[in-house]
C-alpha cells in the first residue's frame, strides 16, 4: 500500500487546496462554509457523509471526484477485490465495441447464438443485482465482445443492440463502483449508440437513465439533472400510450432527477420528483426491475432516504428509513445501499451504535459493494476515530478489512 492510499478524504482536500495556493479561508469562502468546518474536515474530525458535499468541494477545487475519494481501492483477496482483475479485459472489450469497425479487429471469432447470449446477459444481471462483481467481471468482457460481432448481422442487429445496452449498463455500474469513471463513461456512450441505432423509446430512456447514473458518480450533478429532465421531456408522449416498461423508466428517471436535485440542495424539486415516482410505482409490479432500474415501490422509499440524507435532514433520514420494507426488494445492492444511507443518518443523529449495526448489516449483505464506496469508508473511519462508542473491536475489524489506515 502506498502512502497516498492511506490518505483520508480530508487530507486529499488539503493537498488539492495547497496545490491551488489557497489558504483555508479561500476554499471555505468558495464553498460557503466556515474555516472551522473546513479545518475539521481536513483534520478528520468531521466526516464527509454526503456526496453532495464532496462534489461541491471537488468542483471548487477543480479536481475529479476520484482525487478526493482516493478510488480505486484494492483489497487483499480476489473475492473482495470486486472485479479489479477484469478491468483490463473489460476496457479492451468496450474499446472495440465503441470504435467504428471494432468488430473487424476481432478476427474470425464466431459469436455465441443470440439466444445463448441473452441467457448469459440475464445470468450476469443477477450477479450485478447480487453485487457479485468479481464473478460478473469474469463473464462480462466475453459477452460484450460476442454481442459486438452479432450487431454486424443485419437480421439480428436490433436484438443484439438491445442486449448490448444491457451488458454495457453492467459494465458502467461495476466501473463506477470501482472508481474507473472513465470506463463507466465509455460504457454509457456505447449504450447511447445502441439506443440510437434501435430507436425505441424504451432503449432511449434506459440509456438516458444510465447516463444520469454515470454523471452522478462523477459528481457532475447539473449534467445529471439536465439529462434526466431532457429524457423525461423526450419520452413523455409515450408514457400515456405505452406499457409498463416505459412507465417504469419514466418513474426511474424521476428518481434520478430527485437525487440530482437533492445533491444541489433543491428540496422542493427533489420532493416533487419523488412524489411523481411514488405515484407511478403504485400501479406497477412490486418486483419491477426493467432495464436493471429496480423501479418499484420499495426502491422509491430507499431513494427517499437518500434524498433526505443528501439534503442534510438527520431526523427525516431516520423516519423515512423506518418506512422501508427493505427485505422485499430482490437486490443485494439496493439493500446494502439502504443500510449505508441509514448508517449515515444514524451518525448524523449521533447514534453511533445504530450506525455501526447498519454498516455491519450492509457489509454482510453485499461486501463487494460496501467496501468500495467512499461514503462507507468515511463513515467507518469516523466511527473508528471518534471514540464515542464501546464497540472498538467491531469497528477496528471493519476498518482493517477495508484497509483503512
Amino acid at each position: 500500500m502506498t502512502a497516498t492510499e492511506h490518505m483520508t478524504t480530508g487530507q486529499r482536500i488539503a493537498r488539492a487546496r495547497y496545490r491551488n495556493g489557497w489558504d483555508q479561508a479561500t476554499l471555505a469562502e468558495k464553498i460557503g462554509r466556515s474555516v472551522s468546518w473546513l479545518s475539521k474536515v481536513e483534520n478528520g474530525r468531521l466526516p464527509l457523509d454526503r456526496m453532495s458535499v464532496v462534489g461541491q468541494v471537488a468542483e471548487a477545487l477543480n479536481v475529479e471526484i476520484a482525487e478526493l475519494t482516493g478510488q480505486p481501492y484494492r483489497h487483499d483477496t480476489a473475492e473482495l477485490d470486486s472485479g479489479h482483475s477484469a478491468i483490463p479485459g473489460l476496457r479492451l472489450a468496450l474499446q472495440h465495441a465503441s470504435m467504428p469497425g471494432g468488430a473487424a479487429l476481432l478476427g474470425s471469432r464466431e459469436p455465441r447464438d443470440l439466444a445463448e447470449l441473452e441467457a448469459n446477459v440475464k445470468l450476469a444481471e443477477r450477479l450485478r443485482q447480487d453485487a457479485r462483481f468479481s464473478a460478473l467481471g469474469e463473464v462480462l468482457p466475453g459477452i460484450i465482445t460476442d454481442l459486438l460481432i452479432s450487431t454486424n448481422d443485419e437480421r439480428n442487429r436490433d436484438r443484439a443492440e438491445a442486449l448490448m445496452l444491457r451488458a454495457c449498463h453492467m459494465a458502467r455500474v461495476s466501473s463506477n463502483l470501482l472508481g474507473h469513471h472513465d470506463l463507466g463513461w465509455t460504457a454509457v456512450q456505447r449504450e447511447l449508440v445502441a439506443a440510437q441505432r434501435v430507436g425505441s423509446p424504451e432503449l432511449v430512456a434506459a440509456a438516458a437513465w444510465d447516463l444520469c447514473g454515470v454523471w452522478l458518480h462523477e459528481a457532475s450533478v447539473d449534467a445529471a439533472k439536465n439529462a434526466a429532465l431532457a429524457a423525461l421531456d423526450q419520452i413523455e408522449p409515450h408514457v400515456g400510450i405505452g406499457g409498463e416498461t416505459i412507465k417504469a423508466l419514466w418513474g426511474a428517471l424521476h428518481l434520478r432527477a430527485a437525487v440530482a436535485h437533492s445533491r444541489l440542495w433543491r428540496a422542493v424539486e427533489a420532493e416533487s420528483h419523488l412524489a411523481e415516482a411514488r405515484r407511478v410505482a403504485v400501479d406497477l409490479p412490486g418486483s419491477g426491475n426493467v432495464f436493471q432500474t429496480q423501479f418499484n415501490q420499495v426502491n422509491t422509499t430507499i431513494h427517499a432516504v437518500e434524498v433526505s440524507m443528501e439534503l442534510g435532514r438527520p431526523r427525516e433520514v431516520i423516519s423515512r428509513a423506518e418506512d422501508v420494507a427493505v427485505a422485499e426488494i430482490a437486490s443485494s445492492e439496493r439493500q446494502a445501499h439502504y443500510w449505508t444511507c441509514a448508517a449515515a443518518g444514524y451518525l448524523m443523529n449521533r447514534k453511533e451504535s445504530d450506525a455501526l449495526d447498519a454498516l455491519l448489516r450492509a457489509d454482510r449483505i453485499a461486501p463487494q459493494h460496501v467496501r468500495n464506496r467512499p461514503l462507507v469508508r468515511n463513515l467507518v473511519r469516523d466511527l473508528r476515530d471518534s471514540g464515542k462508542h464501546r464497540r472498538e473491536r467491531e469497528v477496528s475489524h471493519l476498518a482493517s478489512v477495508m484497509r483503512l489506515a
